[in-house]
């Protein structure tokens, strides 16, 4: 679970530090005090992408640092990419006015993908625009999927997709022109036998690059580090002269003032650096000599090398490479050659993906059968009595995704059929269903800690005591937090955090404060009842927290 989050010039907030607990815990305050910064905040850590939009007004950058309990799911993964903790888990996220943005894990550099891949096991967040994620056929079936846990079903439909539609591609450019398929061939086999010929190493052409350099000026580069070495050493005001004969003062000196010590230390090392570099020059001018038929040798070599790669329009480093990608093709354009195999392995690789395809269907319709009995049950505590949630499974097109379509289908109230969600849903109601979704599929959720950003838009009144009652069930199993402008929601909370935003000398600041009882009342108060707070909203406030 989150432990700490600590934010520095992150949008309007100069510097919190925010420590968190289990069960659930909400975060309220005026609009536009910041609520949702912190979710930001910690969306950076978890690999969201950045910019410099995202810097206090003035900062050089900003960083966000996270504390999570280690999951034992990660443990293998961290000891893998030599990124293992002391029993916690930091991630740590810094963006510079540049837009660049660099990320660490336990305090050792990483790419923002690798934080991505380490969030997946950390946190869920749930949008404050879900809700109009439901009306794209793609998210109702990812929903299904994440409900029915088809992770493994995907990724073996996915792959043998992908195995299937290569050779695929492969049979129907050898059946549609085979005389075109040999004239590749042939002018691959003649570009290989160029390359062969040429036989470039893999890093051959920088290290002939670099020791044509050498030797073009070895004159040039034989007379500098012999001047160098005479004003070092060899000449009479040499530097390794002069700084012996000022040691050899200063060593006089020093029997009179302990003061000079730290001056007699830089001027003996100075006089070793002298020294050293003296040593490396002379065993330079040992190696470096004139050799001209060498450098008629590396001239040639590099001619030749250069030729070629005008020949295959690319440049002399990419010769290798292109080697490697040519024989490739060749290999490929090869094995396509025969048809007859080639059609006997599509065919094989159909029937293996319709296979894997044909599974997941069955376990879609198992889970839709599922999350539409649990929507319909939670439908009716979200004043949608008698309404009905339906997932309906058709046949689709083959894809990498199996071969269903997937629609939402809903009743808002008794006496209707379902109709599909884009075209009969309401905003409110779509705000309704959306959040029963989040917490039924959160429930199955094998991350620790769930984010709900302001999901509960859209409701009020009853229903948002539903919601309230909901959301800390949930902090039962998982961590919760929650950002919420109703106070019945926020009543429900086991941890109550105050966002706040203050003006100082033409500039705007959030702040955030974690409140105790007497507070809580105050701020469920002004939650109720807004700028002015009598003794009845008080009152009310209290209730609700005492309910």
């Amino acid at each position: 679970m989150l432990r700490a989050l600590h934010i520095r010039d992150f949008v309007i907030v100069t510097e919190a530090e925010i420590n968190f607990e289990n069960g659930f815990t909400v975060f309220s305050g005026e609009t536009g005090a910041g609520k949702s910064i912190l979710i930001d905040a910690l969306a950076l850590t978890l690999g969201e992408r950045a910019d410099s939009s995202v810097l206090r007004n003035g900062a050089a950058r900003a960083e966000i640092s996270a504390v999570f309990d280690l999951p034992p799911e990660l443990t293998k993964w961290l000891d893998e990419h030599d990124l293992s903790g002391e029993g916690e888990l930091v991630l740590r996220r810094v963006v510079d006015a540049q837009g660049r943005s660099r990320g660490y894990i336990n305090g050792s550099a990483v790419t923002i993908a690798q934080l991505r891949e380490v969030g997946e096991y950390l946190v869920d967040i749930h949008g404050q625009h879900a809700h109009q994620s439901l009306l794209r056929t793609e998210s109702q079936r990812d929903m299904v999927d994440a409900h029915g846990g088809h992770q493994t079903l995907k990724q073996q439909v996915a792959l043998a997709w992908k195995a299937w539609r290569k050779v695929e591609k492969q049979l129907s450019l050898s059946e549609q022109d085979a005389s075109a398929l040999n004239a590749a061939r042939e002018k691959l086999e003649w570009q290989l036998a160029e390359l062969d010929r040429l036989a470039l190493g893999a890093n051959e052409w920088d290290e002939v690059s670099a020791e044509q350099t050498r030797l073009a000026n070895a004159q040039s580069l034989l007379d500098g580090a012999a001047h160098a070495l005479g004003r070092l050493d060899e000449n009479e005001d040499s530097a390794h002269h002069q700084i012996v004969g000022a040691l050899q003062k200063i060593s006089q000196l020093l029997r009179h003032d302990p003061a000079l010590q730290a001056v007699h230390e830089s001027l003996e090392s100075a006089r070793i650096s002298v020294s050293e570099a003296v040593s490396d020059l002379n065993a330079y001018l040992s190696r470096v000599e004139l050799d001209p038929e060498r450098l008629a040798v590396v001239d040639e070599r590099m001619r030749t090398i250069f030729d070629l790669a005008r020949k295959f329009k690319t440049e002399p480093e990419q010769l290798y490479a292109l080697h490697a990608s040519l024989r490739h093709e060749l290999e490929a354009l090869s094995a396509s050659a025969d048809i007859e195999t080639l059609r006997a392995t599509a065919a094989t690789l159909k029937a293996e993906y319709q296979a894997h395809a044909k599974a997941l269907t069955t376990a879609r319709r198992k889970a839709a059968l599922d999350l539409g009995k649990q929507v319909t049950k939670a439908m009716q505590t979200l004043a949608m009595e008698g309404g009905q949630f339906s997932v309906a499974l058709s046949e689709g097109s083959a894809s990498a995704q199996g071969q269903d379509n997937v629609e939402f289908l809903v009743a808002g109230h008794a006496g209707t059929s379902p109709k599909p969600l884009a075209k009969v849903a309401s905003g409110g109601e779509l705000a309704r269903i959306s959040l029963a979704l989040s917490v039924i599929a959160s429930r199955a959720a094998r991350v620790p800690t769930l984010i709900f950003d302001e999901v509960d838009s859209g409701i009020g009144g009853a229903v948002a005591e539903v919601v309230g009652n909901l959301l800390r069930e949930l902090g039962a199993r998982h961590q919760v937090l929650c950002v919420t402008h109703l106070p019945q929601v926020a009543a429900r909370g086991q941890h109550h955090f105050q966002v706040s935003k203050q003006q100082s000398k033409g500039s705007t600041e959030s702040s955030i404060a974690k409140l105790d009882t007497e507070a809580r009342i105050e701020e469920i108060a002004r939650m109720l009842g807004g700028i002015k707070i009598t003794p009845t909203t008080l009152k009310h406030a209290q209730e609700l927290l005492e309910a």
